[in-house]
């Protein structure tokens, strides 16, 4: 199978391109791959890094708030809808796939549409609660839609050709077990949070994690505390620990920058306070822990709030926006379910009744469905 791959903009978009044409691969290992994406996005670094052909095609979104700036961007942004266009029919012609595969951010747009006028079998994958305004232009034109979670069809209709395929996670995620992960991190059976806001930190997670983990050790509780505070708190959440005399690598603390062991880390803890991406939530699911949401309210659509809902909604998560977030309100959280251990197995079990655990076999059919 010749399969073009496009989509990227965010490690949202990239990563679940990367899982499909593994999934592709697995099934059919002689299959050529070809993403598509920007020269301007992280993917024209990670898709060469994973070892797979890159082309690039220029497409920026428009802005809309109004400044002499953003219409500068946008006069580049219009110049680029046209040639877009062009270049989209290039790489069609030249690669001559048998299937085009869309993962959203605008650069999947041109590529998915003209192939589907050129009757290219064409499908494409969305990963939030909210679609992005891609995925929506393109339902009318593809052949198959993939959905992470069905409430995405509020938002799109119910008269397209669609599927809930949920959205693939990596393997470590699910080859982790809570003891082995508590061994390597040096804990013990305790209690066990684990925090974070993404590689680049969350300011908001910050400062109510400096403050839920100072409180932990004010009234000497047994809970282990894993915490990544990304490059945002490179400075301050250092400082907050040194002033509150609390040490970041404890038999009770493992507090750092970046979380590169995020598959123990995960599999170690009983409760999950983290932002909202498709990604996580996915694994949250996949490994039935309960989480605090607390989504980023600067995202397109504000569609991590949606996401976020669907796990609260199931009884698997409690979601606090960011405007209303008090520490006070996630400590009584954080203690409540350290002493209510029941609870704490109910939000488990409605997690994972959401994860569906044969993602990559229903992907692997859909794409399959529509290639003759």
């Amino acid at each position: 199978m010749r399969a073009l791959i496009t989509g990227g903009g965010t490690g949202g978009h990239i990563n679940p391109a990367l899982a499909i044409a593994s999934i592709i691969k697995e099934h059919e290992p002689d299959s050529e791959f070809l993403f598509a994406g920007t020269p301007f996005g992280m993917e024209a670094r990670l898709i060469p890094a994973a070892g797979y052909n890159f082309a690039p095609i220029k497409v920026k979104g428009f802005q809309r708030k109004l400044s002499f700036e953003n219409i500068k961007k946008n006069a580049q942004a219009a110049v680029y809808a046209v040639t877009s266009l062009s270049r989209a029919n290039e790489i069609i012609r030249e690669f001559k796939p048998d299937v085009v595969i869309g993962t959203g951010g605008y650069v999947s747009g041109p590529v998915v549409r003209q192939a589907a006028k050129k009757g290219i079998p064409t499908a494409i994958h969305e990963q939030n609660a909210y679609p992005g305004v891609t995925t929506k232009i393109l339902t009318k034109s593809v052949d198959k839609v993939m959905l992470t979670v069905r409430e995405a069809l509020d938002y799109l209709g119910n008269d397209i050709d669609y599927t809930v395929t949920g959205l693939p996670v990596r393997a470590e995620i699910l080859n982790k077990n809570r003891e082995d992960a508590r061994r390597e991190l040096g804990f013990d059976s305790s209690f066990t949070v684990l925090s974070f806001g993404g590689s680049l930190g969350a300011g908001c997670i910050n400062e109510t994690m400096a403050e839920v983990i100072r409180n932990t050790a004010e009234k000497n509780l047994s809970i282990n505390h894993i915490h990544g505070y990304g490059g945002m708190g490179r400075e301050s959440f250092p400082a907050a620990m040194e002033k509150y005399s609390i040490p970041m690598k404890s038999e009770r603390t493992r507090i750092t920058e970046y979380i590169s062991d995020m598959d123990t880390c995960m599999a170690a803890a009983d409760l999950v306070i983290c932002r909202s991406g498709a990604t996580t939530l996915a694994e949250l699911e996949a490994m039935g822990k309960p989480a605090i949401l607390i989504p980023s309210p600067i995202v397109a659509g504000n569609h991590q709030y949606h996401n976020a809902n669907v796990l609260a909604r199931a009884g698997a998560a409690v979601l606090i926006e960011q405007k209303n977030v008090k520490s006070e309100e996630v400590i009584k959280i954080v203690e409540d379910l350290y002493n209510n251990p029941s609870k704490v197995k109910e939000m488990s079990e409605n997690s994972k009744k959401l994860w569906i655990d044969d993602t990559s076999e229903k992907i692997w059919q859909t794409i399959r469905s529509i290639v003759k």
